[in-house]
Protein backbone atom coordinates (compact mmCIF):
# COMPACT_ATOMS: atom_id res chain seq x y z
CA UNK A 1 0.00 0.00 0.00
CA UNK A 2 1.46 3.05 -1.47
CA UNK A 3 0.50 7.08 -1.77
CA UNK A 4 -2.75 8.24 -0.79
CA UNK A 5 -4.08 5.21 0.59
CA UNK A 6 -1.00 4.40 3.02
CA UNK A 7 -1.12 7.89 4.36
CA UNK A 8 -5.02 7.15 4.98
CA UNK A 9 -4.06 3.96 6.25
CA UNK A 10 -1.96 6.24 9.51
CA UNK A 11 -5.14 6.98 10.37
CA UNK A 12 -5.14 10.21 8.55
CA UNK A 13 -8.63 11.81 7.23
CA UNK A 14 -7.08 13.10 3.37
CA UNK A 15 -9.22 15.99 2.60
CA UNK A 16 -9.20 18.48 -0.29
CA UNK A 17 -8.47 22.01 -0.71
CA UNK A 18 -10.12 22.86 -3.51
CA UNK A 19 -14.70 22.91 -4.66
CA UNK A 20 -13.74 22.01 -8.27
CA UNK A 21 -16.34 19.62 -8.96
CA UNK A 22 -13.55 17.60 -11.41
CA UNK A 23 -10.93 17.60 -8.62
CA UNK A 24 -13.54 16.50 -5.94
CA UNK A 25 -14.69 13.35 -7.89
CA UNK A 26 -11.28 12.80 -9.07
CA UNK A 27 -9.85 12.91 -5.18
CA UNK A 28 -12.71 11.29 -3.65
CA UNK A 29 -11.64 8.12 -5.74
CA UNK A 30 -8.56 8.32 -4.30
CA UNK A 31 -9.65 8.52 -1.28
CA UNK A 32 -10.46 11.74 -0.17
CA UNK A 33 -13.78 12.19 2.54
CA UNK A 34 -14.31 16.30 2.58
CA UNK A 35 -13.20 19.39 0.97
CA UNK A 36 -12.97 22.99 2.21
CA UNK A 37 -13.35 26.25 -0.22
CA UNK A 38 -12.32 30.17 -0.38
CA UNK A 39 -12.48 32.36 -2.79
CA UNK A 40 -9.55 31.98 -4.56
CA UNK A 41 -10.83 28.52 -5.18
CA UNK A 42 -14.16 29.76 -6.02
CA UNK A 43 -12.37 32.34 -8.95
CA UNK A 44 -10.30 29.69 -10.42
CA UNK A 45 -13.20 27.44 -10.90
CA UNK A 46 -15.53 30.14 -12.38
CA UNK A 47 -12.27 31.68 -14.20
CA UNK A 48 -12.38 28.52 -16.54
CA UNK A 49 -15.94 29.40 -18.24
CA UNK A 50 -17.45 26.10 -17.19
CA UNK A 51 -20.23 27.90 -15.69
CA UNK A 52 -20.61 31.21 -17.60
CA UNK A 53 -24.27 29.85 -18.66
CA UNK A 54 -24.80 29.86 -14.71
CA UNK A 55 -23.62 32.78 -14.21
CA UNK A 56 -25.65 34.53 -16.91
CA UNK A 57 -28.68 33.09 -15.48
CA UNK A 58 -28.13 35.06 -12.17
CA UNK A 59 -27.27 38.00 -14.58
CA UNK A 60 -31.23 37.56 -15.96
CA UNK A 61 -32.62 37.30 -12.31
CA UNK A 62 -30.97 40.65 -11.78
CA UNK A 63 -28.75 39.87 -9.12
CA UNK A 64 -25.77 42.22 -8.30
CA UNK A 65 -22.04 40.88 -8.04
CA UNK A 66 -21.79 39.91 -4.82
CA UNK A 67 -24.96 37.96 -5.02
CA UNK A 68 -23.91 36.10 -7.76
CA UNK A 69 -20.58 35.33 -5.63
CA UNK A 70 -22.55 33.59 -3.18
CA UNK A 71 -24.85 32.14 -5.33
CA UNK A 72 -22.04 30.26 -7.43
CA UNK A 73 -20.44 29.73 -4.14
CA UNK A 74 -23.08 27.98 -2.42
CA UNK A 75 -23.88 25.49 -5.71
CA UNK A 76 -19.98 24.90 -5.56
CA UNK A 77 -20.57 23.91 -2.16
CA UNK A 78 -23.44 22.08 -1.93
CA UNK A 79 -22.34 19.84 -5.40
CA UNK A 80 -19.11 19.01 -3.30
CA UNK A 81 -21.73 18.31 -0.41
CA UNK A 82 -22.98 15.95 -2.35
CA UNK A 83 -19.95 14.19 -3.27
CA UNK A 84 -18.87 13.26 0.58
CA UNK A 85 -22.74 12.85 1.79
CA UNK A 86 -22.19 9.07 1.72
CA UNK A 87 -18.88 9.96 3.93
CA UNK A 88 -21.08 11.76 6.74
CA UNK A 89 -24.09 9.01 6.72
CA UNK A 90 -21.42 6.17 7.21
CA UNK A 91 -19.57 7.79 10.11
CA UNK A 92 -22.35 9.72 11.84
CA UNK A 93 -21.53 13.03 10.85
CA UNK A 94 -17.61 12.69 11.74
CA UNK A 95 -16.24 13.18 8.26
CA UNK A 96 -17.58 14.24 4.93
CA UNK A 97 -18.04 17.95 5.44
CA UNK A 98 -16.99 20.95 3.09
CA UNK A 99 -16.36 24.17 4.53
CA UNK A 100 -18.13 27.39 3.49
CA UNK A 101 -16.37 30.58 4.16
CA UNK A 102 -18.19 33.54 5.56
CA UNK A 103 -17.72 37.11 3.64
CA UNK A 104 -13.74 38.00 3.91
CA UNK A 105 -14.69 41.43 3.48
CA UNK A 106 -15.61 41.75 7.21
CA UNK A 107 -12.24 41.46 7.86
CA UNK A 108 -11.03 44.29 5.60
CA UNK A 109 -8.69 46.83 6.68
CA UNK A 110 -11.67 49.45 5.03
CA UNK A 111 -14.76 47.68 6.31
CA UNK A 112 -16.89 50.14 7.95
CA UNK A 113 -18.30 48.57 10.62
CA UNK A 114 -17.81 48.24 14.18
CA UNK A 115 -16.09 45.02 16.07
CA UNK A 116 -19.76 44.46 17.32
CA UNK A 117 -21.24 44.69 13.85
CA UNK A 118 -18.86 42.55 12.73
CA UNK A 119 -19.40 39.65 14.84
CA UNK A 120 -23.34 40.40 14.65
CA UNK A 121 -22.54 39.37 10.87
CA UNK A 122 -20.59 36.73 11.15
CA UNK A 123 -23.58 35.07 13.74
CA UNK A 124 -26.20 36.21 11.38
CA UNK A 125 -24.53 35.00 8.28
CA UNK A 126 -23.07 31.52 9.53
CA UNK A 127 -27.24 30.92 10.03
CA UNK A 128 -28.04 31.56 6.93
CA UNK A 129 -25.77 29.70 4.87
CA UNK A 130 -25.86 26.61 7.66
CA UNK A 131 -29.60 26.65 7.36
CA UNK A 132 -31.08 23.14 6.45
CA UNK A 133 -26.81 22.16 5.68
CA UNK A 134 -26.27 18.72 7.41
CA UNK A 135 -22.65 17.86 6.29
CA UNK A 136 -21.56 21.80 5.73
CA UNK A 137 -18.91 23.31 7.83
CA UNK A 138 -19.04 26.85 8.54
CA UNK A 139 -16.02 28.78 7.81
CA UNK A 140 -14.88 31.31 10.47
CA UNK A 141 -11.44 33.12 11.10
CA UNK A 142 -9.76 33.51 14.15
CA UNK A 143 -9.81 37.20 14.19
CA UNK A 144 -11.07 39.67 16.64
CA UNK A 145 -14.49 39.38 15.73
CA UNK A 146 -14.65 36.03 14.55
CA UNK A 147 -13.57 34.70 17.87
CA UNK A 148 -16.08 36.86 19.26
CA UNK A 149 -18.59 34.94 17.01
CA UNK A 150 -18.24 31.59 18.16
CA UNK A 151 -19.74 31.20 20.84
CA UNK A 152 -22.92 32.01 19.73
CA UNK A 153 -22.80 30.00 16.18
CA UNK A 154 -22.07 27.01 18.08
CA UNK A 155 -24.64 27.28 20.65
CA UNK A 156 -26.88 27.37 16.96
CA UNK A 157 -26.06 23.92 16.90
CA UNK A 158 -23.56 25.19 13.73
CA UNK A 159 -20.47 22.85 13.02
CA UNK A 160 -17.70 25.06 12.91
CA UNK A 161 -14.40 24.96 11.51
CA UNK A 162 -12.35 28.16 12.96
CA UNK A 163 -9.60 28.95 10.86
CA UNK A 164 -6.59 31.19 9.83
CA UNK A 165 -5.08 29.83 13.48
CA UNK A 166 -1.27 30.21 13.76
CA UNK A 167 -0.79 30.41 17.51
CA UNK A 168 -1.63 28.99 20.72
CA UNK A 169 -3.44 31.72 22.11
CA UNK A 170 -5.86 32.05 18.87
CA UNK A 171 -6.21 27.69 19.14
CA UNK A 172 -7.26 28.33 22.53
CA UNK A 173 -9.94 31.46 22.70
CA UNK A 174 -11.28 29.57 19.62
CA UNK A 175 -11.42 26.55 21.18
CA UNK A 176 -13.04 27.34 24.56
CA UNK A 177 -15.25 29.92 22.95
CA UNK A 178 -16.91 26.95 21.17
CA UNK A 179 -16.97 24.61 24.07
CA UNK A 180 -18.92 26.98 25.82
CA UNK A 181 -21.30 27.38 22.62
CA UNK A 182 -21.21 23.70 22.35
CA UNK A 183 -22.46 23.16 26.22
CA UNK A 184 -26.06 25.64 25.67
CA UNK A 185 -26.59 23.42 21.88
CA UNK A 186 -30.24 22.95 22.15
CA UNK A 187 -29.96 19.42 20.56
CA UNK A 188 -27.45 18.55 22.86
CA UNK A 189 -23.87 17.10 22.61
CA UNK A 190 -24.78 14.17 20.17
CA UNK A 191 -24.05 16.10 16.65
CA UNK A 192 -21.08 18.40 18.28
CA UNK A 193 -18.65 18.95 15.66
CA UNK A 194 -16.01 21.46 15.33
CA UNK A 195 -12.21 21.92 13.77
CA UNK A 196 -9.42 23.86 14.40
CA UNK A 197 -7.62 24.77 11.05
CA UNK A 198 -3.79 25.54 11.33
CA UNK A 199 -1.99 26.95 8.77
CA UNK A 200 1.44 25.29 8.44
CA UNK A 201 3.92 26.13 5.93
CA UNK A 202 3.06 30.14 6.05
CA UNK A 203 5.12 29.97 9.75
CA UNK A 204 8.01 28.21 7.90
CA UNK A 205 7.74 31.01 5.29
CA UNK A 206 7.91 33.56 8.33
CA UNK A 207 11.12 32.29 10.05
CA UNK A 208 12.56 31.88 6.96
CA UNK A 209 12.38 35.92 6.13
CA UNK A 210 12.04 37.03 9.85
CA UNK A 211 14.48 34.62 11.99
CA UNK A 212 17.21 34.20 9.85
CA UNK A 213 19.15 32.92 12.74
CA UNK A 214 17.83 29.92 13.36
CA UNK A 215 19.92 26.89 12.87
CA UNK A 216 19.20 24.19 9.36
CA UNK A 217 18.35 21.89 11.75
CA UNK A 218 15.57 24.25 13.07
CA UNK A 219 14.46 25.93 9.70
CA UNK A 220 11.70 24.69 8.12
CA UNK A 221 10.89 22.96 11.77
CA UNK A 222 8.75 25.73 13.23
CA UNK A 223 6.00 25.03 11.61
CA UNK A 224 5.43 21.42 12.56
CA UNK A 225 6.24 22.27 16.18
CA UNK A 226 3.74 24.96 16.60
CA UNK A 227 0.77 22.73 14.89
CA UNK A 228 2.40 19.18 16.72
CA UNK A 229 2.38 21.26 20.21
CA UNK A 230 -1.36 22.74 19.26
CA UNK A 231 -2.25 19.00 18.20
CA UNK A 232 -1.51 17.47 21.44
CA UNK A 233 -3.51 20.25 23.41
CA UNK A 234 -6.65 19.38 21.41
CA UNK A 235 -6.31 15.96 22.00
CA UNK A 236 -5.63 16.41 26.19
CA UNK A 237 -8.53 19.00 26.50
CA UNK A 238 -10.88 16.82 24.55
CA UNK A 239 -10.51 13.36 26.44
CA UNK A 240 -12.34 13.87 29.13
CA UNK A 241 -15.18 15.20 27.49
CA UNK A 242 -16.40 12.15 25.92
CA UNK A 243 -18.43 13.42 23.16
CA UNK A 244 -19.51 11.21 19.97
CA UNK A 245 -17.90 12.94 17.62
CA UNK A 246 -13.84 14.27 17.89
CA UNK A 247 -13.14 17.88 17.81
CA UNK A 248 -10.27 17.94 15.12
CA UNK A 249 -7.18 19.66 14.27
CA UNK A 250 -7.05 20.65 10.66
CA UNK A 251 -3.81 20.54 9.03
CA UNK A 252 -3.59 23.30 6.70
CA UNK A 253 -1.31 24.98 4.18
CA UNK A 254 0.41 21.81 3.84
CA UNK A 255 1.78 22.69 0.36
CA UNK A 256 5.64 22.64 0.70
CA UNK A 257 6.88 26.51 0.03
CA UNK A 258 10.62 26.16 1.21
CA UNK A 259 13.35 25.59 -1.47
CA UNK A 260 14.87 21.69 -1.07
CA UNK A 261 11.50 20.76 0.63
CA UNK A 262 9.86 17.72 -1.01
CA UNK A 263 6.46 18.06 -2.18
CA UNK A 264 5.04 15.87 0.52
CA UNK A 265 7.03 17.25 3.34
CA UNK A 266 4.17 18.72 5.39
CA UNK A 267 1.95 15.54 4.28
CA UNK A 268 4.80 12.92 5.69
CA UNK A 269 5.11 14.44 8.84
CA UNK A 270 1.80 14.85 10.06
CA UNK A 271 0.43 11.56 9.19
CA UNK A 272 -1.36 9.86 11.50
CA UNK A 273 -4.24 11.54 12.88
CA UNK A 274 -6.78 14.22 12.33
CA UNK A 275 -8.05 16.14 9.03
CA UNK A 276 -4.87 17.05 6.33
CA UNK A 277 -6.78 19.70 3.87
CA UNK A 278 -4.28 19.23 0.87
CA UNK A 279 -3.99 21.36 -2.36
CA UNK A 280 -4.67 19.18 -5.15
CA UNK A 281 -0.98 19.34 -6.85
CA UNK A 282 0.01 18.11 -2.93
CA UNK A 283 -2.25 14.98 -3.23
CA UNK A 284 -0.91 14.52 -6.79
CA UNK A 285 2.27 14.39 -5.85
CA UNK A 286 1.79 12.06 -2.82
CA UNK A 287 0.24 9.99 -5.40
CA UNK A 288 2.95 10.29 -7.70
CA UNK A 289 5.71 9.63 -4.98
CA UNK A 290 3.94 5.86 -4.14
CA UNK A 291 5.66 5.97 -0.69
CA UNK A 292 4.78 4.04 2.48
CA UNK A 293 3.41 6.38 5.13
CA UNK A 294 3.78 5.67 9.29
CA UNK A 295 2.48 7.48 12.23
CA UNK A 296 4.89 10.60 12.75
CA UNK A 297 2.32 13.34 14.09
CA UNK A 298 3.31 12.81 17.97
CA UNK A 299 7.27 12.75 16.68
CA UNK A 300 9.03 16.20 17.91
CA UNK A 301 12.69 16.93 16.46
CA UNK A 302 15.41 17.01 19.37
CA UNK A 303 15.16 18.76 22.29
CA UNK A 304 17.83 21.51 21.11
CA UNK A 305 15.58 21.97 18.22
CA UNK A 306 12.54 22.36 20.34
CA UNK A 307 14.67 24.47 22.89
CA UNK A 308 16.47 26.79 20.00
CA UNK A 309 12.71 27.47 18.58
CA UNK A 310 11.36 28.42 22.11
CA UNK A 311 14.57 30.82 22.28
CA UNK A 312 14.50 32.36 19.24
CA UNK A 313 10.64 32.14 18.10
CA UNK A 314 8.26 35.14 19.09
CA UNK A 315 5.11 33.77 19.13
CA UNK A 316 3.26 37.04 20.02
CA UNK A 317 5.30 38.86 16.78
CA UNK A 318 4.47 35.66 14.45
CA UNK A 319 1.20 36.04 15.29
CA UNK A 320 0.90 39.82 14.31
CA UNK A 321 2.81 39.58 11.32
CA UNK A 322 1.20 36.49 9.80
CA UNK A 323 -2.49 37.56 10.71
CA UNK A 324 -2.03 40.66 9.30
CA UNK A 325 -0.67 39.22 6.05
CA UNK A 326 -3.61 36.32 6.54
CA UNK A 327 -6.73 38.73 6.54
CA UNK A 328 -4.94 40.67 3.65
CA UNK A 329 -5.21 37.01 1.97
CA UNK A 330 -8.60 36.84 2.80
CA UNK A 331 -9.72 40.43 2.22
CA UNK A 332 -8.10 40.58 -1.33
CA UNK A 333 -9.04 37.22 -3.34
CA UNK A 334 -12.82 38.21 -2.87
CA UNK A 335 -12.51 41.36 -3.84
CA UNK A 336 -10.51 39.86 -7.26
CA UNK A 337 -13.75 37.22 -7.40
CA UNK A 338 -16.27 40.32 -7.33
CA UNK A 339 -14.08 42.24 -10.11
CA UNK A 340 -14.30 38.64 -12.06
CA UNK A 341 -18.11 38.35 -11.85
CA UNK A 342 -18.46 42.07 -13.07
CA UNK A 343 -15.51 41.51 -16.22
CA UNK A 344 -18.33 38.33 -17.12
CA UNK A 345 -21.31 41.06 -16.81
CA UNK A 346 -19.84 43.64 -18.82
CA UNK A 347 -18.88 41.16 -21.74
CA UNK A 348 -21.85 39.88 -21.79
CA UNK A 349 -23.75 42.81 -21.75
CA UNK A 350 -21.28 43.83 -25.02
CA UNK A 351 -21.69 40.58 -26.89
Amino acid sequence: MTGLKSLIATGTKLWLDSIDPELVTKNRQLGATGATSNPIIVSDILKSGRFDADIAQHFERGLDDEAVAWAMTDRLVSQAQGVFADVWKQTGGNDGYVSFELDPLLEDADCPLSHEERVNTYIELGKKWAAGQTNRMIKVPATAAGLDAVEELAAADITLNVTLIFSDRQYRAAREAVWRGAQRRRTGLQGFKSVYSIFISRVDVYTSQKVTDLSDEAQGQVGLVNVKRLWQSNQEFWADKKLPLQQEIIFASTGAKLKGQAPDYYVEALAGSDIQTNPPATNDAVEELGKSYTRQVDQMPAQSVLDEIDQKVDQQQMEEVLMAEGTAKFADPHKKLLQLIADKRAALAGA
